[in-house]
Formats: structure tokens, sequence, C-alpha cells
């Protein structure tokens, strides 16, 4: 059997801070023209100043391209403006353009669109004074909705076609922050290098990548801002202060696939920001869903215009998820068996299911609709009894588990109206006392 060939460190006589400047060094003695990538993460942000720093004894400049999403942390674009600020910097491309970007948060619009001018009423932030915009965008290759990696593809052809030399563009990656960055770095053989140099990618004609801090850890970056005194973006501090070590901190994007933390963190850190945020897709406030004293509260929402019931239903449960997504998988299942019910016993086509059927057979509980399933979700109708569901043992335990996992899932004050949930709040206390009672027999 063939032996797997595995790929360790090679060790070399130099710190990472060292070999990051003999890079950067290398760069500006091999190319006339050169731009650095930031995001105002901590990585990039090292990148940029160590850049600044070999830069001024060489008397040379170079450009940064930032790409503005809109949707950022208030301390980023503190920081932003004051990498600004470095002396070697010649042009910074501060780009807010409306570019389509994931949106993981919702089934329903699966992109979003950054700086959209059709809904500036809900931008999360100002436009920025000295961005590039809709308004004043030079790029006849850009159009609205563009992807985010197409624009940085073109935005390095377009430089280089601009500059009429071979540019490099640095790119502020480290390979252990995940196997996709190592791979885009380690593996000559899927890629051209320059020279032979593993910390560069040829991109296209004339068109380079180079990685000048691959190699550094999250301990690196920290010591290289400690020592060196680089500036840094602060909302890292806020990170650690909310219990997030080095190593778990990262600037999500709020509607990206981690999206559950990216909200979540936003809400924590900068909670003047967070409300903003969550306004921003789809135009629905889900301020009101989250703005509750416990899970189980009543959604204080109703059906916007633009979406019909079958859409509203699916938002709901989208957002319910947001905030806990075992109550969502709890709701998800019922409605299921619901549909397969009128499936099995009527025949209905699942697709077929109405928007709308009559208010009072809805009301008797004889007629199925999305109008029927959303109101449901709108109470937080646990047990779904208004989708003729009845209590049983299986969801007496399931709500008793989720009562002991979150601290506010289920109050007094959002049961009332519910006798069934009052009557289960009623004998919960009453074994959470007698396992107290247990406790402190077993104690003694």
């Amino acid at each position: 059997m063939e032996k797997v060939k595995t790929l360790g460190k090679v060790y070399l006589e130099k710190d990472v801070l060292t070999a990051a400047k003999e890079r950067l060094a290398w760069i500006f003695a091999h190319f006339e023209a050169v731009y650095l990538a930031a995001s105002g993460g901590k990585d990039s942000s090292v990148m940029v100043q160590l850049a600044d720093l070999v830069a001024r004894p060489l008397g040379r400049r170079f450009d940064v391209l930032y790409i503005d999403m809109e949707a950022q942390y208030a301390h980023t674009i503190a920081h932003i403006q004051e990498l600004k600020t470095l002396p070697s910097i010649d042009r910074f491309y501060h780009v807010a353009l409306p570019l389509a970007l994931r949106n993981a948060v919702s089934t329903l619009q699966p992109k979003w669109i950054c700086w959209d001018e059709d809904e500036r009423d809900l931008w999360v932030r100002e436009m920025p004074e000295d961005a590039i915009c809709a308004a004043n965008c030079p790029w006849e290759w850009f159009h609205k909705g563009m992807e985010f990696e197409e624009f940085v593809k073109e935005f390095a052809i377009w430089y280089h076609q601009e500059k009429g030399v071979p540019i490099a563009c640095g790119i502020g990656i480290r390979a252990d922050e995940s196997l996709n960055r190592f791979s885009t770095i380690a593996f000559a053989q899927r890629k051209t290098e320059l020279c032979g140099l593993h910390w560069t990618t040829r991109i296209a004609d004339g068109v380079y990548n180079f990685y000048p801090i691959y190699d550094w850890r999250c301990e690196d970056i920290w010591g290289a801002v400690s020592q060196l005194n680089f500036k840094y973006n602060e909302i890292y501090e806020l990170m650690y202060k909310n219990g997030l070590s080095i190593y778990q901190q990262r600037l999500c994007q709020p509607y990206g696939d981690d999206q559950r933390n990216g909200l979540d963190q936003f809400r924590a850190l900068e909670p003047e920001t967070w409300n903003r945020v969550l306004n921003r897709v789809n135009g629905v406030n889900f301020g009101n869903i989250y703005c509750r004293t416990s899970a189980l509260g009543n959604l204080r929402t109703s059906k916007p215009d633009f979406m019909n019931w079958e859409e509203y239903t699916v938002y709901l449960l989208e957002s319910i998820g947001l905030y806990n997504r075992d109550l969502m998988l709890h709701y998800y299942r019922k409605i299921k068996k619901f549909i397969h019910w009128y499936e099995k016993t009527e025949q209905l086509d699942p697709r077929n299911i109405p928007d709308t059927a009559d208010r009072s057979l809805e009301s008797q509980k004889k007629a199925i609709s999305w109008r029927r399933v959303a109101r449901a979700l709108e109470k937080n109708d646990f047990y779904m009894k208004r989708l003729s569901f009845a209590q049983t043992k299986s969801d007496e335990a399931k709500l008793r588990a989720f009562i002991g996992r979150w601290k506010n899932f289920l109050t007094r004050e959002e049961a009332q109206g519910d006798k069934d949930l009052m009557r289960f709040l009623d004998r919960y206390e009453v074994m959470e006392k007698e396992d107290a009672h247990v406790r402190r027999a077993d104690e003694s």
C-alpha cells in the first residue's frame, strides 16, 4: 500500500517578523506597482502597517484596496480611517459599491446588495464621503450586483492595465487559520508561483498575489502589534471582554454562513449597530422578534405587503431560528406533520396549499392555509394547538429541557393567556422544588 505523504512545517533560522519584512522588501524591489487588500481585521491591518514600515526607508509607496460592505462594526470603520493616515499609502481605494453578498439568514433572499440606492433608507450607515460609490464609479466593467470575488479579480486586472506594468497584490491571510487558506499557499502543483516563491500566486498575466504573513500564528499578530506599537481594530478588545479568546475572534459578516454568531456578536459588542443590521435585509423589523423577554413570547410582527403568507411563514421560521435553532426545528417538524396529514387524508399536494382560506374555517381548524400556519408561529404556539396538535408527553419533556437549558425560555408573563403553558409552569416549579429538596437531602 502506497504511503500517504504528509506535509510538515519547514523552520528557518529566522523569526516570522524578519521573514515578512524580507518578503515585502523583495516585492518592492521587483514590482513598481503594489497594492494591499485591507479588511479592517487584525491580519490585513498588521500587513498594511508592516508594509508601511518597510516602504518608508526604501522611499516606496503603495496603494490599498478596502471593500466596504456597509454592515460593518463602527470600530472597524474607525480603524480603516486610522490606516488611511499611513505615510507610505499613495491611493486608498475605499470601495462602497452595490455588490451582491451572501445572505445565509434567509431562503427568501439568498443574496443582498450592500449600498443599494433603492434601499438607501435601510442602510446601516451613511455613505463615507471619500468612497468610490455608484454615483462616481470610474470603472465601466462594474455592474450592480457584481459578486465580491468577481469584483476583486476585475479590479486586479484593471489595476494592471492602469499601471501598464506587472503588479503585486498583498493578501493578509495566514495558513493556520483554515485548511482552505493553507491550500491556497502550500500546494505548488495547484498554482503558478513567481520565481519559485511559495508565498506568491499568479492570478493572470502580469498579476500576482503575495502573502507576506502566511506563516504567522495568531500570537505573532498580537506580538507585532505590541512590539511595533501598531494600531488595531478595538472591536477585538470588546470581543476579549465578551469572553472570546484570541483564537475565536473573527470579524463575522452579519448575514454570512456563520450568521448566528455574526448577529449575536453584533448584539453583544455594538448594540447600537445591531438593530440597524437586523432591519437591513428583507426590510422587515427583525428587532420586534428579538426584543422580547423570553423565547416563547409572542412575535410582535405582522406580514409585510410584499410577502405572501407562505413566504411570511418561512421568514418567521428563519427568524425564530436566529434566536433559537432548537425551537425552530421543533416548529418545523410540527408543520411538516401538519402538512403530511392533509397530504395523506385529503390527497392535497403540498404545492397547492392555499395562501388563505375562509377565516371561519381557519378559526375552527377545519381548513389548511399558510396564513393559519403563520398565525400559529406569530403566537409562538409551542404545542401548535392552532394546527390541531394535542399536548404530548414528548412536548412536555422537550419544553422542560428547553427551560432547563435557557434561563428565560418561558416566563409567566409570556405564558398569560395560554392555560396549558401556565399549568406546565405550575408543574415545572413543583418539580424543581422537589428536585431541590432531594439534592439537599443527598448533600446532608
